[in-house]
Order: C-alpha cells, then sequence, then structure tokens
C-alpha cells in the first residue's frame, strides 16, 4: 500500500494544507481506514479506489469518517492509480 502526504494549494514543501492520500484498488475495512488515518495523524486521509467513470472517495480524520475534505480530494488526480 503507497501513502502519499500531500501539501495542497502550495509549490512548495511544507506549505500549504497537508493530508495523506491513499490510493486503493478495492475497499479496506472500515476498522482499517479509520486506523490508518489515525496513524497518519493529519488532519484528513483521502482514500480512493478508481471505478469505470471516475473515482469513488473517502475521508477520515485521525478520529471519525467526514462527508468530504477539498484539500485532500484536490491532490488525489494527481496521484498514480490504475482505472478498473
Amino acid at each position: 500500500m503507497k501513502i502519499y502526504q500531500v501539501d495542497a494549494f502550495a509549490n512548495e514543501l511544507f506549505k500549504g494544507n497537508s493530508a495523506a492520500v491513499v490510493p486503493l484498488s478495492s475497499w479496506l475495512s472500515e476498522q482499517d481506514l479509520q486506523n490508518i488515518a489515525m496513524e497518519n495523524n493529519l488532519s484528513e486521509t483521502a482514500f480512493f479506489v478508481p471505478t469505470q467513470t471516475g473515482f469513488h472517495l473517502r475521508w477520515f480524520t485521525p478520529t471519525v469518517e467526514v462527508p468530504l475534505c477539498g484539500h485532500a480530494t484536490f491532490k488525489a488526480p494527481n496521484l498514480p492509480h490504475k482505472r478498473i
């Protein structure tokens, strides 16, 4: 599993809004997703799975799943992934 720590809205390292982004080929359990976000200890961790028409995304803080995270979503399409 690859986990990327990204700095959204910045052109320099250590600037902008940090988030983790995790490309997956299929969903892990909700508990595993939450544990990964807790271990990353960033404001949000975005997980995404490619679909035939785009991506399915989920976002977790270190303590709960949230309905949306803009800065993590902004960086997700720029990471390596495989469409199914």
